[in-house]
């Protein structure tokens, strides 16, 4: 079996084992499994960006904060609002401000993008936080869960757990899916030869702003699609959705997993936030659960010490050493 083939099956066994989940997760695992969804897709987002295209950002969680935003703001007083358009404001919102924080950021490199990147977050997140317009520092609630239907006839209620886990899932779905295709396509081998040489690129006659600028508004799209799904399972929104640790968190996500796949964001996603919940419990931990902080950052310098590749990299350090010896030893070295 080729290793393509392998790769389809275990992402289908995979699929299939979150679809079947609910069966015996009770009503915690699902709540649970549908935050990491969520924070998968977000994870996503950023794995396009500084796994496919080599450009660190820390402005992720800006993109996520205002479609969430967007989806509660958007959302009527009186009745709740189809997704078929509710969704599609949340991401142009966030496509938006994708657009106009990549047309001015992408011109630097470097240090420099990770810094302007960062303070295009945190001007976003002082908005929020020190104007009404999203009720400053105590955030705003949705009132009303987005209905999906066609015709006026109900599909989906997103206001019960099973409902929503599985149109989360859905989504996670078919974000992987799309992302896989584009990263197969011209446009993401393009984004490999920018991420590993980009002026031999330029050389080549390739004009590498347009790609880059195009990766960075597709990826906030898709962290605006995990904004919208986080502001309908929580109902609740405030401006710590835009902190700099939001985008710092999810960036340790896709190190933890393996910078360079897919997998290893959606891998990176479910690890950290197992790990988060496990240093969490009273019954292990004792008064220590209050430190937990301590614990997953201790957990997570072990992971990329023993991995330095991620997770999905699989290689542990000790066989990586063992291969290079024997490399050497073919080559007549010591």
């Amino acid at each position: 079996m080729s290793a393509r083939a392998i790769r389809i099956a275990v992402f289908v066994a995979a699929a299939l084992a979150l679809a079947l989940f609910p069966l015996v997760g009770g009503k915690f695992g699902v709540d649970f499994v549908t935050k990491m969804m969520v924070f998968a897709i977000f994870a996503l987002s950023l794995e396009l960006l500084v796994g496919q295209a080599g450009l660190v950002c820390f402005g992720q969680a800006a993109f996520f904060g205002i479609a969430a935003y967007a989806t509660v703001l958007a959302t009527p007083r009186t009745g709740a609002a189809s997704v078929w358009w509710l969704l599609p404001a949340a991401l142009g919102a966030s496509g938006l401000f994708a657009l106009f924080m990549g047309a001015l950021s992408i011109r630097t490199r470097g240090v420099y993008f990770i810094m302007v990147t960062l303070a295009f977050s945190q001007m976003a997140y002082y908005v929020a936080h020190d104007t009404p317009l999203g009720g400053g520092t105590d955030g705003i609630y949705l009132d009303y869960t987005p209905a999906l239907g066609i015709a006026g006839t109900p599909l989906l209620d997103l206001g019960k757990p099973w409902p929503f886990y599985y149109f989360v899932l859905a989504m996670l779905v078919a974000v992987f899916v799309f992302l896989g295709a584009i990263l197969r396509s011209r446009f993401g081998h393009a984004l490999a030869g920018i991420r590993v040489n980009e002026q031999r690129m330029r050389a080549a006659g390739f004009s590498t702003y347009p790609y880059k600028l195009a990766a960075f508004v597709l990826s906030g799209l898709v962290a605006g699609l995990a904004g919208f799904l986080f502001a309908v399972k929580d109902g609740f929104v405030n401006p710590e959705l835009m902190g700099w640790n939001v985008s710092g968190t999810v960036l340790m996500m896709i190190i933890l997993g393996g910078i360079g796949h897919l997998r290893g964001a959606v891998i990176g996603a479910f690890a950290f936030s197992l790990l988060e919940e496990f240093f969490k419990l009273d019954s292990v931990f004792g008064d220590f659960a209050k430190h937990w902080h301590l614990g997953v950052g201790l957990a997570i310098i072990a992971c990329v010490a023993a991995m330095p590749h991620g997770i999905a990299g699989g290689r542990l350090r000790r066989a990586t050493a063992s291969n290079t010896e024997d490399a050497e030893v073919h080559r007549g070295k010591p």
